[in-house]
């Protein structure tokens, strides 16, 4: 038996079953079913099919009762299948049929030639801004994970399409989901309208153990091994200051409503010496300085056998902020402890990407997280050469870490930074 997405009037027959059993205002960003279903159903692609894109498209389908999974891609078959058979397990909306699935470096085109609405971009950070030039260029809403690129080039090309997505009136949100999640909401509402005085420094950590490996396989190219193994390539995942700290440095700027202006920092490759790590650090140490004399200390590390943190602490004259997922105080003249319910953040940024669309609202992050993914960027730069990296050096900058040629074939692994020779 052919399987075919779901027809119009199948799914009007279904939106009139549960609109029938249920009058009530429910968890779809404050509108109510009756609402939703008058609006048209949301047909979602997905660009990436590992771990986070697969989790991203559940987490889709978990905002709104009305979404659908049509079209899946990949760099990898295999990759392409198991998405395939874990989201069939959901039911009928997240069944996507063999002639939906989309293999290959242009298995995005695939993607967004369907009649998805939106599109998930979930691949190793260097495709991203790719991805999201053609999906803006393609007329299709975006969910991109974070970060969005791994070098300047790619960040001023994420920058000139999100201006493109502004003029399409589409919807581009970003996985920085601490912007969805409601104890940072509420914290950055105290902390915009004074609660810490005059602000003055921050800091922000991510310090961690080790993650995940993917071991080298000799019937594999150079390239398929790096893509498999992408957390520790810098040309991948632009280093983990990039791929992971984006978040602290990013509510770093939301918090000062700045990006920083130069800094100045330290890094190596002490824990995590053996080739199948890469060449990429796994430790950094940034200072960051911002407008009005502002700074802020950034610190992130991936070695076992080290004490964790995940946090960011916002200063100002009159308090302190901590901040961390789920958790959210003020400490000083104004005392205050984030005590409210809030839904799975993951789910709340795409039920806010869903209900932007359907109420014709456009929300555009696209500017915003390239902002706070250069912010890393630059980090890392200064890291890498030991040199002062000024916002306006980073920005203009003519590094370009992607290959040449997109293709299964031999790829050296770039040297490991030195600071101090590394240009």
């Amino acid at each position: 038996m052919t399987h075919r997405p779901l027809q119009t009037a199948d799914r009007r027959s279904f939106l009139a079953a549960a609109g029938a059993a249920a009058v009530a205002p429910i968890a779809l960003g404050g509108l109510r079913r009756q609402d939703v279903v008058e609006q048209r159903w949301l047909k979602v692609g997905v660009v990436g099919c590992g771990g986070r894109g697969t989790g991203a498209a559940v987490n889709a389908l978990e905002a709104s009762e009305f979404v659908s999974i049509v079209a899946l891609g990949d760099l990898f078959e295999d990759r392409v299948k198991s998405a395939q058979e874990g989201l069939s397990k959901r039911g009928e909306r997240g069944t996507v049929p063999d002639d939906r699935l989309f293999v290959g470096f242009d298995a995005y085109k695939g993607v967004l030639a369907t009649d998805c609405d939106i599109v998930i971009l979930a691949t190793p950070p260097g495709f991203r801004p790719g991805h999201f030039e053609a999906a803006v260029a393609a007329g299709k809403n975006v969910f991109m994970e974070k970060p969005v690129a791994v070098d300047p080039v790619g960040i001023r090309k994420v920058i000139a399409a999100a201006r493109a997505a502004d003029e399409k009136k589409l919807c581009v949100v970003s996985g920085t989901q601490r912007r969805h999640e409601q104890c940072y909401l509420e914290a950055m509402k105290r902390i915009h309208d004074g609660a810490l005085g005059k602000l003055s420094a921050a800091k922000a950590y991510w310090n961690m153990g080790g993650l995940w490996v993917v071991e080298a396989q000799a019937d594999r190219s150079d390239m398929e091994n790096q893509v498999r193994n992408w957390l520790y390539y810098t040309w991948l995942s632009g280093d983990h200051i990039t791929e992971q700290h984006v978040h602290n440095l990013d509510v770093v700027n939301w918090a000062f409503q700045a990006v920083p202006e130069r800094c100045v920092a330290l890094g190596g490759r002490q824990a995590r010496t053996d080739p199948k790590y890469g060449q990429i650090f796994d430790h950094f140490a940034v200072d960051y300085e911002y407008p009005e004399q502002r700074f802020a200390l950034s610190m992130c590390r991936q070695q076992d056998g080290t004490d964790g943190r995940v946090q960011e602490q916002i200063f100002g004259s009159e308090g302190v902020a901590i901040l961390s997922s789920g958790s959210a105080s003020i400490d000083g003249v104004n005392e205050w402890k984030f005590k409210g319910p809030q839904r799975n953040p993951y789910v709340q940024e795409h039920i806010d990407l869903q209900e932007a669309i359907r109420t014709g609202k456009p929300v555009n992050e696209g500017v915003r997280v390239a902002e706070s993914t250069l912010t890393a960027i630059m980090g890392r730069m200064a890291a890498y050469t030991g040199k002062v990296v000024t916002w306006d050096e980073a920005m203009n900058s003519t590094l370009d870490l992607m290959p040449a040629v997109m293709e299964f074939t031999s790829l050296p692994v770039a040297p490991v930074a030195i600071p101090g020779k590394t240009s």
